[in-house]
């Protein structure tokens, strides 16, 4: 029999989010119920709910950076214990059973991995995410958030900080490294901070200097507006690996390929609605790679939380109660946040 939750749900894509209840399910024997302390609100989420990423089966509670505590388990529940500080990202469930699977990438599962909201569950019923009072979620993709990281700052990490975090494993972000950031948003921050961790040499890559007084705070080396034709010459052929954070496809990549030194890439984290514009002779010198990059298996997910620990890395949050959820939603869309937005969701 299922439980109804407090939440706050989108009716469609031009109505603004209102409170409701939901349904959450039983907890089976390899689930884990967790009451929800605080959820993030990621440009996803905004990008879903107008519909702009396709078709959304309305009423829909979408949020991804969700952690709580352990409420109940499963009889078949080994990981975790009630009481346990723990966290839900992007995915609620995968096949298990192919390739990518079995390799620890979830995120690439080739049967298409089941999202935390928006998706068909595997008892039939629509995922519905974290601005809401409790989730039950099978034990294999739950995380263990460890305690040295401030609670509300932790939300963030379970998009902004694996979005980021994998492409520059991936791609060996580290000593002797030159990685460039384009953006200083949410994911941008959160990149600046794990590439300076990892010990890259961080340049951002902003609209303007606005930001440069935070950026330099966060970890970057050096900070450059793109607005400033001059940037292009003076940075061609500079960096390693170029992680762009922006979801807008009006991005001049042509130009921001040419800052790519020999076997550069530039990785793509941002998810623009539209499609982007770029001429293939972009990629032909300097032997370019121009790549995409989901979030990270649960694994990678793990690695990423105790890295964050280790090295003192959280979000910069803003916290908010249920009802500044759809100003907040202008607000991200405004540029207006430093850096996340983080609902407390007893507010509800």
């Amino acid at each position: 029999m299922a439980t109804t939750v407090k939440a706050y749900a989108a009716p469609s894509a031009t109505d603004p989010l209102e409170a409701t209840t939901i349904e959450r399910r039983d907890v089976g024997a390899d689930d884990v119920q967790i009451a929800i302390r605080y959820a993030g609100i990621c440009h996803s989420d905004i990008h879903t709910v107008r519909g702009e990423w396709g078709k959304v089966p309305y009423p829909l509670t979408v949020g991804h950076e969700i952690v709580g505590e352990v409420t109940a388990v499963g009889s078949n529940v080994s990981k975790f214990q009630v009481g346990q500080r723990v966290g839900v990202g992007c995915m609620v469930n995968s096949c298990r059973e192919c390739e990518n699977c079995k390799a620890g990438e979830e995120q690439y599962c080739l049967k298409g991995e089941i999202g935390t909201y928006g998706s068909t569950d595997r008892d039939g019923t629509v995922t519905q995410g974290g601005y809401s009072e409790s989730i039950v979620v099978d034990q294999d993709f739950v995380l263990n958030v460890p305690e040295s990281i401030p609670y509300e700052a932790a939300a963030p990490l379970l998009c902004a900080g694996i979005t980021t975090y994998s492409p520059l494993h991936h791609w060996n972000a580290g000593p002797g490294s030159k990685v460039a950031v384009v953006g200083l948003g949410g994911l941008g921050h959160m990149a600046v901070k794990i590439a300076h961790a990892m010990g890259a040499e961080v340049t951002v890559l902003s609209q303007s200097l606005k930001k440069q007084e935070d950026g330099l705070r966060l970890g970057a080396d050096h900070y450059y507006a793109t607005s400033d034709s001059d940037t292009f010459e003076h940075l061609a052929g500079t960096f390693d690996l170029i992680v762009n954070t922006v979801s807008s496809a009006s991005l001049d990549f042509g130009g921001l390929l040419g800052l790519l030194k020999l076997d550069g890439t530039m990785v793509n984290v941002g998810a623009p609605g539209e499609p982007i514009s770029l001429g293939i002779f972009n990629l032909f010198t300097n032997r370019r790679r121009l790549a995409g990059s989901k979030i990270g298996g649960i694994r990678e997910t793990q690695e990423m939380l105790d890295f964050c620990a280790e090295h003192g890395i959280a979000a910069d949050v803003e916290v908010i109660s249920a009802e500044q959820i759809n100003e907040a939603y202008e607000r991200v869309l405004a540029s207006d946040v430093r850096y996340r937005f983080v609902i407390d969701t007893s507010t509800l």
